[in-house]
């Protein structure tokens, strides 16, 4: 596959994916997703590979989450996201390395990494009830698994913003450091994992998916149709998306 909206580079036997759109502050669309699932297949199948880095271009963000634009012309109704179930089953450790806004898409595409490093002035947060962007299933559920049930569902409820020292407190983050040395940082959890029995390593995040079992039975769009199976056809995501790109206040008065 020839990508686009992505970089893909190994060395040193750590494979980096790179979210390759910091016009859209590394926003992703359908593309980019197929492009990045592209290449975690690619270095989970790699044996010169030993650790799967995912970031985003430049020190903006790591992703934004979903491009809004994308969404607004529906690119939300046929979604194809198997990035999290993949992360789960990946036989390697992935680690998010994490510099500047980490929000909605990016910031669950982070948490589904083993290890997640970030950069002093990260920020993260959720953003679907704020745009109408549906979120549901084991997306939202495990994050109830990282940081506990309230902290969650404060994350997803609400959509607040939060600084890194707040989510390394939450347990959502390993390690925070100042931008100047956040590559260093992130190479030296990678050697350390290089450092140990590939074998075991597989066997332990293959033990920890046990326990996600449960919040892996249901993707967004089944959770979607068993609550609001109509909601593409109501206009609901339409003025969120809308709002936010006219950076107003959506009216979501109509569909409570």
């Amino acid at each position: 596959m020839q990508y686009k909206d992505i970089l893909y580079d190994v060395k040193d036997r750590v494979a980096t994916i790179t979210i390759n759109r910091p016009d859209k502050l590394n926003a992703f669309t359908q593309n980019t997703i197929y492009e990045w699932e592209d290449a975690l297949t690619k270095a989970s199948n790699d044996k010169k590979v030993g650790v799967i880095v995912f970031t985003g271009t430049g020190n903006r963000a790591f992703s934004a989450g979903g491009d809004v634009n994308w969404e607004k012309e529906g690119g939300s109704k046929t979604e194809d996201y198997k990035t999290a179930h993949m992360l789960i089953a990946c036989p390697k450790v992935v680690i998010a390395r994490v510099n500047g806004w980490c929000i909605g898409g990016g910031n669950h595409l982070a948490y589904f990494c083993d290890i997640t490093i970030a950069s002093e002035h990260s920020r993260f947060g959720q953003n679907g009830p704020r745009v109408g962007s549906p979120a549901g299933g084991y997306m939202v559920a495990h994050l109830a698994n990282i940081v506990g049930h309230k902290r969650a569902r404060e994350m997803w409820m609400l959509c607040r913003r939060y600084s890194a020292q707040e989510m390394l407190n939450w347990g959502l983050v390993n390690a925070v450091v100042p931008e100047a040395n956040l590559d260093e940082e992130v190479r030296k959890w990678c050697d350390e994992v290089l450092s140990l029995s590939p074998t075991v390593l597989k066997c332990i995040k293959n033990s920890f998916k046990y326990i996600m079992d449960d919040t892996m039975k249901k993707d967004m769009f089944e959770n979607l149709n068993e609550v609001a199976p109509n909601y593409f056809d109501t206009g609901e995501q339409e003025e969120g998306a809308s709002a936010f790109l006219q950076k107003r206040k959506p009216n979501f008065e109509p569909y409570r």
